[in-house]
């Protein structure tokens, strides 16, 4: 296809050029019936120059009618033609044929500058075309051909239109005879067309172009495919242009609806937000579609129950989620978005809605006037709007009726026809499924949320051991809730647990396992296991599961986690860590600069078979220790590293408070919606004194007992627990007198004072002692019987030099 790329100024030069002598007259005449324009064509018809004519009434050039009859006749149309008689300046009548053409504010007028409402009157020069030769076979073909055709001269002006032609643009060939393209039909399209025309008389090459038209008589705009041939006589010179029309419009309104659903099939549903999805379909379907988009569901979409039209009430509650307008600020909606409104029976959204049908509603006077009893505001806006064609689609997906979108045109003079109700179901079951997924997804969210909530702890225990703070942040709804955990675990001798895990995966599977997990954790800290000992088996507990999920599913369901496990010992001051290819913890030592821990990688849980390492580190008193999920590194348009130097940078900011550190790291690391779950747990860990531990070494004989209850005695009555003495001097002797007889030594006794009193007593061996019922003619078995019942909990624990027998007593209120 070849196209020209002249300006406007040579264009015009080029046509004025061809025309010639042999140009059409032309006249402008402005709504008052004023000359505002003149040609030399239209001086040489009637013999005034535009000197004599421009400014003044164009009655001077009428030989009978005045000039306002003559407008009054032609009010409101777009173009009008006919016959009318001319006054010659020297006197004589001149009857005419002329093409009158009404233009638009903004149209430039012969000046270059914007026109008011005027008229461009055309009349071709009397006598300067001949008769085409009507026994022509030749002529006949392109009379009576299918295609729309015109034959033009050298100067551009017609000589031949055949029947189709005459049909399209509503005038005879006789009318237009003479006339140009621009004279013909009023558009910037013509000038184009006749710039290409030019180009084909002086190139002797076909020329093609595509135009939309908004031809006289029809309310639509209409799309061509135009082709402009040279015609040659017998010595191959250009004689004339032949101009061959095909109308698109079908074709391009056609592509315009395939573009529409490609368009909806990428725009609608681009997230799991209903909301959002909803007023996604209103932006797509608003300007290529209708004036005004509405989509509204129904209030109870969340149950999974087909909502039959029998069950629908009278009026209809509607819930509105979103809509949009050609006008800014959508001046045309009654309801609010997020606001709930009832629509009566005669609704289109209602009709619809119980037909189960797409509905086509032309709104009508009469059809305002019964509106405006029920639902008056909404009357009112279609009146004040012009509302004329409404297209109500209900929103289907699975079986469940969750809404209605309503398509209005006020704007478009064309109403909605058979071709845009199907591309308005299309686009809108587009949408209806987008939001079925995101309701069931919103759905399933919220009950892995509220799954998650109750498996993490709801409040962490505050012991003198540590201090600890948390935040876990769930990620956003496009990529779910994930499996992110942490916990604090109070463990024996005042020592304390702290755990961060990740389970592989997100929604209520992950939210399930991570639960498993956690409660396996706990289980095996209650028997003080070590770090890597513990992972060892948790590790197990991860295989079985993803065996477990194998035979639930007969295929392949691995689940892997990731965990860091941590134990510090007040009375040390150190540390034991493990984890299982779980980022390391940072560290932040009174003094120093925040760092990560150096601790051995270890394998993700689930691998198995792999062994794991623990490192033990001292932890100086006013210490920060951050454990957190790779949520809050990673991701976020940063690597690892990136995330991690900022991590460090945060904590290096840390106050007294640990509370106001999480948030300072969230803020410095995280997006509003984060993509993956993240869990931070804060712990500052204190060191127990002298004056809270107090230590023995025991005899391993009998009669030691009696001097290590004094003892014990003087220290409680030092730490202001005289009322618990008798107690606790009796725990103490039992479980010495135990160690004494049945264990070997070297044999400890260790009393610790923290939120409780704490009594441990150690040896070196490994048989640990187990709670049993005496029978009545025993001499033993009922010292663990008596220092459980009078404690408040006890246990015991493997040491690497033996066993660790402990008993814990709340101690006295106040």
């Amino acid at each position: 296809m070849t196209r020209t790329g002249t300006t406007g100024k040579d264009a015009a030069g080029r046509r004025a050029r061809a025309g010639g002598g042999t140009a059409s007259a032309r006249a402008v005449v402005d709504a008052r019936g004023t000359v505002t324009g003149w040609s030399e064509g239209a001086q040489r018809l009637v013999g005034y120059p535009a000197s004599e004519v421009t400014g003044r009434s164009a009655g001077l050039l009428l030989a009978e009618d005045p000039v306002g009859t003559l407008l009054t006749s032609v009010a409101g149309a777009r173009r009008w033609s006919g016959t009318v008689n001319l006054r010659h300046r020297d006197g004589h009548r001149v009857t005419v044929s002329l093409l009158a053409h009404r233009r638009e504010p903004g149209h430039a007028d012969g000046n270059g500058s914007p026109a008011s409402v005027d008229w461009l009157i055309v009349v071709p020069r009397p006598g300067s075309l001949r008769e085409p030769d009507e026994d022509s076979m030749l002529v006949w073909s392109m009379v009576h051909s299918p295609c729309t055709m015109a034959l033009y001269d050298r100067d551009l002006q017609l000589l031949r239109a055949n029947a189709d032609m005459e049909r399209v643009l509503g005038l005879s060939e006789a009318e237009m005879r003479g006339l140009r393209v621009s004279e013909i039909v009023l558009d910037p399209e013509s000038d184009r067309t006749e710039d290409l025309m030019q180009r084909v008389i002086e190139t002797g090459e076909r020329q093609y172009l595509r135009a939309a038209l908004q031809l006289a008589g029809d309310p639509h705009e209409s799309s061509w495919s135009v082709s402009l041939a040279p015609v040659r006589d017998a010595d191959g010179t250009v004689r004339g242009v032949l101009l061959s029309a095909h109308n698109t419009t079908e074709e391009h309104l056609a592509r315009q609806r395939l573009a529409l659903i490609a368009e909806a099939g990428v725009r609608v549903g681009s997230t799991l937000d209903l909301t959002r999805t909803a007023q996604e379909l209103a932006d797509v379907a608003t300007g290529p579609l209708a004036d005004f988009v509405t989509v509204d569901l129904l209030p109870d979409i969340d149950d999974d129950q087909e909502l039959r039209p029998l069950e629908l009430p009278d009026p209809i509650t509607l819930r509105r989620v979103a809509n949009q307008s050609v006008l800014p600020g959508c001046p045309e909606a009654v309801v609010a978005q997020g606001a709930v409104a009832a629509y009566p029976g005669t609704s289109p959204a209602a009709e619809c809605l119980v037909s189960g049908e797409p509905t086509i509603v032309r709104v009508t006077t009469e059809g305002v006037a019964q509106w405006a009893a029920e639902a008056p505001e909404r009357a009112r806006r279609m009146s004040r709007f012009g509302f004329h064609s409404v297209l109500a689609v209900p929103m289907r997906a699975r079986g469940i009726t969750l809404g209605v979108a309503t398509f209005s045109r006020h704007r478009r003079p064309d109403p909605f026809t058979r071709d845009d109700l199907l591309l308005g179901a299309e686009i809108t079951a587009r949408a209806a499924l987008s939001i079925d997924n995101a309701r069931r997804y919103t759905r399933e969210r919220t009950t892995a949320l509220t799954l998650q909530s109750s498996l993490l702890p709801q409040r962490l225990p505050q012991r003198l051991a540590v201090e600890v703070a948390s935040r876990y942040l769930p990620a956003s709804a496009q990529s779910g809730v994930g499996g992110d955990w942490f916990d604090v675990i109070p463990l024996s001798g005042a020592r304390v647990a702290l755990v961060v895990g990740d389970v592989v995966g997100h929604g209520i599977q992950a939210s399930a396992a991570m639960g498993r997990l956690r409660t396996a954790v706990r289980t095996l800290a209650d028997v003080d296991l070590p770090p890597d000992e513990l992972l060892t088996h948790l590790d197990d507990l991860v295989n079985r599961l993803s065996a477990e999920a194998d035979d639930l599913s007969g295929s392949f369901a691995d689940i892997g986690a990731t965990c860091l496990y941590a134990v510090h010992d007040p009375v040390s001051g150190r540390c034991c860590l493990a984890r299982a290819g779980h980022p390391p913890p940072a560290l932040l030592t009174p003094g120093g600069e925040p760092r990560i821990l150096d601790l051995p990688a270890g394998p993700p849980l689930g691998l198995g078979g792999l062994p794991f390492e623990s490192a033990e580190i001292e932890l100086p008193e006013g210490s920060l220790l951050a454990l957190y999920t790779d949520g809050l590194v990673e991701g976020h348009g940063q690597d690892i590293d990136q995330g991690i130097d900022v991590l460090l940078s945060a904590l290096a900011r840390a106050g007294p408070s640990l509370d106001d550190t999480c948030d300072t790291v969230l803020r410095a690391l995280l997006p509003e919606r984060p993509d993956d779950d993240v869990a931070l747990l804060l712990a500052r860990p204190h060191t127990l004194d002298s004056a809270h531990v107090a230590v023995w070494d025991v005899p391993a004989e009998p009669a030691a007992v009696a001097g290590i209850r004094r003892g014990v005695g003087r220290r409680l009555r030092e730490w202001g627990l005289e009322e618990t003495g008798f107690v606790t001097e009796l725990v103490v002797s039992e479980l010495v007198t135990n160690a004494i007889r049945y264990g070997e030594p070297p044999i400890e006794l260790r009393l610790i004072l923290d939120r409780s009193l704490i009594c441990e007593v150690s040896d070196a061996s490994s048989t640990a002692p187990h709670l049993r019922r005496a029978r009545d003619n025993d001499e033993g078995g009922r010292g663990l019987l008596l220092v459980a019942q009078l404690s408040h909990s006890w246990g015991a624990r493997h040491t690497p030099r033996g066993k660790t027998i402990w008993a814990e007593q709340a101690l006295p209120a106040g």
